[in-house]
């Protein structure tokens, strides 16, 4: 087996802070106003004492009241279809009753856990630009509600990437993390995937590393971020915000917690000397997961690869890693024309290697063949059970081959539906 752990390393900030939690004996459902007012003033309490220590004025910035709200049409449409679905979730009108007067009254409510692990799976069941939702019932929730500190949520980041990565065979698992409150939003990470590699812009206008990250790699350093090595593939830090800090936090990730796959081809054993790898989980951090009108910002999901979204995406884009040019002339191919097709012969290549070492290293990865048959599975059996699968064709068809996959010849509906994962233009609280 071949694949690199990253040497370990410790967090460069301090323990977090305690979380807000229900009080023993108290359900948050029941009390919701205890359990938020806890959160809210606490939340301004650690947010003037860190404003006074570095000499900012304690009044908190105003904020949209409505933020966090939820709406009640959602609610009642999300607990139908839970009840509607799970036999075991008991009458629905009680439950009912009690969220819609909370929302009345508190202008939020709060998820049971049978809920909330119930429409996180039904978000990946709904997300409609992912091939790989055949096995959306087996995604395993985290359910980290009471964790609203910046500190609390990095350190939990990464103990979900312990517990997704395995030694390899990597699970499809949710950590969700505080919901927006009315008037106080929850905690929010800046990243785009939990593991993600800088993008170190140069004078000349060039990227070293990946460009797509080129302006999270900026911001981090305006923060305080050193950089790391200066190579292609230096691991960002996670940049987490909260209501209780002045600034966001930087938070190293550990390198026992990042699984990298170093890429080498079956064929070719110069395909090693480039030097090329890629990170085994792909753990989506900036998307809001959106249940029955609540609103969790910081819900960091995962499942596995497929392999074109590495060989025919991230290392070969232009815009990225362009690769395609690197490995045609290691391969003689002719480039002086489009026509010679040395562009798809490359990225055959560069995808076989990407198969080939994910596959050696024992760690899970998928083909875009053996995905587009499952998602085709997956099709069949939400229309047999008397569901809308939406999707995407754009998105579902892969950069590869594409029309070599049955996904290729069909339509699909490309509805929203809720509960999803879904991005939101929440302005942050801190301005550059």
């Amino acid at each position: 087996m071949v694949f690199w752990m990253r040497s370990r390393r410790l967090f460069s900030f301090s323990e977090p802070s305690p979380a807000f939690r229900p009080s023993p004996g108290e359900d948050p459902s029941d009390d919701l106003p205890a359990y938020a007012a806890r959160r809210t003033e606490g939340g301004k309490r650690r947010l003037d004492d860190n404003r006074a220590a570095n000499g900012v004025s304690p009044a908190i910035p105003p904020m949209d009241q409505r933020t966090g709200t939820a709406d009640p049409a959602e609610a009642e449409k999300f607990l139908r279809l839970f009840h509607e679905e799970d036999p075991d979730a008991g009458p629905l009108e009680p439950r009912l009753r009690q969220v819609l007067a909370q929302i009345s009254r508190y202008g939020t409510y709060t998820h049971t856990p049978e809920e909330l692990t119930y429409g996180a799976r039904v978000a990946w069941r709904n997300s409609n630009r992912c091939i790989g939702r055949l096995y959306w019932q087996s995604l395993r929730v985290r359910d980290l509600r009471s964790v609203d500190s910046a500190e609390g949520v990095a350190v939990e980041c990464v103990n979900h990437l312990r517990e997704a990565t395995g030694s390899g065979r990597i699970r499809p698992t949710i950590t969700v993390f505080a919901p927006d409150l009315p008037g106080r939003p929850g905690p929010k990470i800046w990243n785009e995937q939990l593991i993600r590699y800088a993008g170190y812009r140069t004078r000349d206008g060039a990227v070293v590393g990946d460009a797509r990250n080129a302006d999270l790699t900026a911001s981090a350093m305006r923060l305080g971020w050193a950089g790391g090595r200066g190579s292609r593939f230096d691991v960002l830090p996670l940049v987490v915000e909260d209501v209780h800090r002045t600034s966001p936090l930087l938070a190293t990730i550990p390198g026992d917690a990042i699984l990298e796959v170093p890429l080498v081809h079956p064929a070719y054993p110069w395909f090693a000397r480039l030097g090329l790898r890629w990170h085994a989980v792909p753990v989506i951090s900036n998307m809001c997961l959106e249940i029955g009108g609540i609103c969790y910002p910081c819900a960091p999901f995962n499942g596995w690869y497929m392999g074109t979204e590495i060989g025919a995406r991230n290392l070969a884009d232009e815009d990225r890693y362009n690769q395609l040019p690197v490995v045609a002339e290691r391969l003689g191919l002719d480039t002086s024309n489009e026509r010679t097709l040395w562009k798809d012969h490359a990225l055959v290549e560069l995808n076989v290697a990407v198969l080939h070492s994910f596959e050696q290293a024992g760690v899970t990865i998928t083909d875009h063949h053996t995905e587009s048959r499952r998602f085709i599975s997956h099709v069949e059996r939400e229309e047999r059970a008397g569901r809308v699968c939406p999707a995407d064709w754009s998105w579902i068809v892969p950069p590869l081959s594409g029309s070599l996959t049955p996904v290729f010849h069909r339509y699909y509906d490309d509805v929203q539906m809720t509960p999803a994962f879904v991005h939101h233009s929440r302005k942050s609280e801190y301005d550059w």
